[in-house]
């Protein structure tokens, strides 16, 4: 199961130094002018989770496997994408194969990295890139809802699911709002429906205010400004200097804690974003611990054990009897597995049970 975080922003706002960092690799050129992204590229980085250790250490494992998310790198897009302008259909044609979205926004003041609204205004940047997404939506929507309207007319099944849903979200678009607004409570049958239109303005975001190094600990006005747009949409925000993290990426393991501590840091900004795309995808953490391996899994909140068990492999799920269940505090509590089990700690889950975040689960099944 693969989750993929879209990093976006206007071009020269840090998301490629950014990606760099992410995934410990210079594959994303960064460079001094717009459009230096032209293909977007994809890493893959562990979620940082302390549990893992601790379950390791104490079921004696021989290795440690974290769980992972994707994130890509998109070309920067500029006023005027929605109509084709600058790398524009390009952009919005991968931003639609991501889960979730990454808003980089420039919150730094810096006269040898131009800009290319003339402008530093992390505000307006947003709504530049809002603004292209919605107009593409729009266009997207409008387009299709006249035969989807006909189709429905005539009692067309499928027609009628869809129908609803594109009306909804084209009176948000057409009164300037993001089709996010819909997420609200939305049940699953009608999230389904929603996700089959593939509108650009569906996917949940996260904005990330890339600052300067002096910065990084407690942000600016700007980053401020950002904060309080983002509250009043419901979104979160990250502040990062990208060029520590950039740093931090290429240091060793063992020197990097001082290197934080140096800049006034206690973790870096880059465990905060990718803790921050996990939440902002509603995704939880599930562990199987052994002698030979414990690791972590990745399930959507509301996950019932027989999909989780699917996630390992899919016989798991077809063939699912039920789920030996430990909490993970405990698990730590009392020493492991077996101390569990006496302690009736050691939970037998069916079909119905809801994964809960930090599980540690062994599973039950028929081949």
């Amino acid at each position: 199961m693969g989750f993929k975080c879209g990093i976006v922003g206007l071009p020269n706002v840090g998301k490629s130094t950014l990606f760099n960092a992410l995934t410990r690799t210079a594959s994303a050129q960064a460079a001094n002018y717009p459009f230096c992204t032209i293909e977007p590229n994809t890493g893959e980085v562990a979620v940082p989770d302390p549990r893992l250790m601790q379950i390791a250490q104490i079921a004696g494992s021989k290795e440690i496997i974290p769980t992972r998310i994707s994130f890509v790198d998109i070309a920067g897009l500029v006023r005027g994408a929605s109509k084709g302008e600058g790398l524009g259909n390009q952009f919005l044609a991968n931003i639609r194969e991501v889960d979730a979205v990454i808003h980089v926004l420039r919150c730094f003041e810096d006269d040898d990295i131009t800009h290319v609204e003339g402008q530093i205004d992390p505000i307006a940047d947003a709504e530049t890139i809002e603004t292209e997404l919605m107009l593409a939506d729009l266009d997207s929507l409008e387009r299709r809802v006249e035969q989807i309207r006909k189709r429905a007319s005539g009692k067309d099944k499928e027609a009628l699911l869809l129908l609803p849903m594109m009306e909804a979200a084209l009176e948000l678009l057409r009164d300037g709002k993001p089709v996010r607004h819909l997420l609200d409570g939305i049940a699953d049958e009608d999230l389904s429906i929603l996700n089959s239109l593939q509108l650009l303005t569906s996917k949940p975001v996260l904005y990330v205010c890339n600052v300067a190094e002096n910065d990084a600990a407690s942000g600016n006005e700007l980053s401020a400004a950002v904060a309080e747009m983002a509250q009043q949409q419901g979104a979160g925000t990250v502040v990062i200097s990208a060029a520590i993290e950039e740093e931090i990426a290429q240091l060793p393991d063992e020197e990097q804690g001082d290197f934080l501590e140096m800049n006034g840091l206690e973790e870096s900004g880059l465990s905060r974003l990718i803790q921050a795309g996990y939440d902002l995808l509603k995704l939880i953490t599930y562990f199987t611990a052994g002698p030979k391996e414990t690791r972590a899994w990745t399930v959507s909140q509301g996950t019932k054990a027989p999909g989780a068990a699917g996630v390992i492999h899919t016989d798991f799920e077809r063939g699912f009897i039920r789920a030996q269940t430990i909490a993970f505090n405990d698990y730590v509590e009392l020493n492991g597995e077996q101390k569990a089990k006496e302690a009736g700690k050691a939970r037998d889950e069916g079909k119905e049970y809801v994964v809960q975040d930090g599980d540690i689960m062994l599973f039950k099944f028929n081949t």
